[in-house]
């Protein structure tokens, strides 16, 4: 293994389990330097650059302060695209992407559709139904200024066009033309079960 790889997961060493600091040092070298796996696991030693070793200092910090790996990296991968993610919205969860497919098998053959997505957060279901299903015209709302500009950055990463709107669904009024899909995955977990989850 990379030398720098042993540094992380030591550093991570009573803040992780063993498994899982080995996972994270393997992400921030991968995602973040852009390791290969062979150079991560073979005998080619990869020059580390001392910005680089600050710039994973930094990361780490973050990381034994219980920050999620995503945030701390600043992205994750949804239906095979890559979407901005930041303390303004929630992580996408890989369940989320049936979501998505089960609406993509249903409406695959339309001409034409209007969908929204209440409380869009990354936006990664509004993108992902956008880039499935070029003809529909997805609108997609949220309360929260701060996920729409982080909604709005991740349709143009992923070249798509999606109608954003900063709306508080409980006191909206939604005229004709309707939607043929309205679709929403809100917070699920309840305070009780927050208690029991992990910091990160």
């Amino acid at each position: 293994m990379h030398p720098v790889l042993h540094e992380i997961r030591d550093a991570l060493k009573g803040y992780y389990p063993d498994s899982e600091a080995l996972a994270l040092a393997k992400m921030l070298l991968v995602e973040v330097l852009g390791f290969s796996i062979l150079e991560l696991f073979g005998g080619k030693d990869k020059e580390v650059s001392e910005k680089d070793l600050d710039v994973l200092d930094k990361m780490l910090e973050r990381l034994k302060n219980n920050e999620p790996i995503q945030y701390v990296i600043g992205r994750e991968t949804f239906c095979g695209m890559t979407f901005e993610v930041n303390p303004n919205v929630l992580i996408p969860r890989p369940e989320t992407q049936e979501l998505v497919e089960w609406i993509t098998h249903e409406y695959k053959a339309a001409s034409s559709c209007r969908m929204l997505d209440i409380g869009t957060g990354s936006g990664c279901i509004a993108v992902s139904l956008a880039k499935k299903l070029p003809a529909a015209r997805v609108e997609a709302w949220d309360i929260s200024e701060g996920a729409l500009e982080v909604a709005r950055r991740n349709a143009g990463i992923n070249g798509v066009s999606v109608a954003f709107r900063l709306q508080d669904v409980l006191k909206a009024e939604v005229s004709s033309p309707s939607y043929e899909v309205m679709v929403s995955n809100p917070p699920y977990i309840t305070h009780r079960e927050k208690m029991e989850m992990e910091a990160n």
